[in-house]
């Protein structure tokens, strides 16, 4: 049997870790796996040392008060690894909590791989060093990541971004939900973030006229919180949650509210037309703006060096800004086929020299076996 360990921190770690662990399978059925993950994870045969959510955090407002809990669960995990001693260990995303495990697990000699790399290019750029002694291997999603890490003696594969093999691309707008010219609206999958988002995007959504039906997306981690705030509102709402869902909303959709991340990218994917928005509580968005390196935020405008998708974030994250943008969208079809266009350029710029980006990923991890 040879084991792997992986270990993610959030929801788009989960649905990497579901893909790999698919791809791999398919490639050597004799591979084993344990470690952290979450439902999508779960439906691979993943069974999960505790429940994933529970590292869903961002901001230092959300991280402090779970500091002790936060400890705790590492202990566990570095004792899981140390029992099961892995052939080889990934972890994906949300470096806080992984590499922090990489590094405590470091003295027992395991390869470490860590897919998706950090984001040194947009902040803290002197990590990178502290990385080296971390991990053995990275798995890049962007093709500029590899020159920045491989010069810190890291070797680097760029297997594409995971985004491409998104449902979201094949939805169908006859099957979604709510009539009439429809908005989604994604306000994240931390239950920090969509206290803050959501009363933020309610306010936007009074901005605009009536027959304008929200359709928001779900995520497992803080599908209660999204309801209870939602049903608030004063006006009907409909709520979408697996990935065929959405992509069926995002195919009926004239435009999207989407929170900064990986959302954005999967709005692009299904071609559909939006604006992000985010922000942090006072103290971090403090420190993010003195932290922060680059001149955008969505991928779509980074990869193009152009604002192709409007962007509203930390102080600019306002109701009277956010309805400005959104009415843009659903008033003017230059704006929208500027849009398309667009993404067009940026998603060509993310694929892998061959194959999926799953598939890519799983052959990188067996070269490192």
């Amino acid at each position: 049997m040879t084991l792997l360990y992986i270990a993610a921190g959030e929801a788009s770690g989960d649905i990497l870790g579901a893909r790999l662990i698919k791809a791999l399978r398919i490639r050597d059925a004799s591979l084993e796996f344990a470690g952290i993950g979450g439902e999508r994870m779960a439906e691979q045969g993943f069974s999960s040392l505790f429940d994933i959510r529970e590292l869903a955090l961002m901001g230092l407002a959300e991280v402090l008060p779970s500091i002790f809990r936060l400890k705790r669960r590492m202990e566990e995990a570095v004792a899981d690894v140390t029992a099961r001693r892995p052939r080889l260990i990934i972890t994906i995303d949300s470096p806080g909590f992984t590499l922090r495990l990489a590094e405590r697990v470091r003295h027992l000699g395991i390869p470490v791989i860590h897919y998706v790399a950090p984001q040194v290019w947009a902040w803290r750029p002197g990590r990178v060093k502290k990385i080296a002694r971390q991990v053995d291997r990275i798995l890049a999603l962007l093709p500029f990541e590899a020159p920045i890490f491989e010069a810190a003696g890291i070797p680097v594969d760029f297997v594409g971004h995971p985004i491409l093999e998104s449902e979201a691309a094949h939805g169908v707008a006859e099957h979604a939900p709510g009539h009439g010219r429809r908005l989604v609206i994604m306000p994240g999958s931390r239950r920090g973030e969509v206290k803050r988002l959501l009363p933020i995007f309610a306010e936007s959504l009074k901005r605009l006229p009536e027959d304008i039906h929200p359709i928001i997306g779900l995520a497992g981690t803080v599908e209660e919180t999204v309801r209870a705030r939602a049903a608030e509102w004063g006006r009907p709402v409909s709520m979408v949650r697996s990935p065929q869902e959405k992509a069926d909303a995002f195919a009926a959709a004239r435009a999207g509210l989407i929170k900064s991340g990986t959302s954005s990218l999967e709005a692009a994917v299904a071609g559909l037309p939006h604006v992000i928005a985010y922000t942090f509580n006072p103290v971090s968005n403090f420190i993010i703006r003195r932290l922060f390196r680059l001149k955008y935020a969505s991928l779509v405008n980074l990869l193009l060096d152009e604002p192709v998708v409007p962007e509203f974030l930390l102080p600019h994250c306002e109701p009277v800004r956010i309805s400005a943008g959104l009415t843009q969208l659903f008033e003017e079809d230059e704006a929208v086929a500027r849009q398309r266009d667009g993404f067009a350029r940026a998603l060509a710029r993310l694929r892998p020299e061959h194959g999926l980006p799953s598939e890519a990923a799983a052959e990188a991890v067996l070269r490192q076996l």
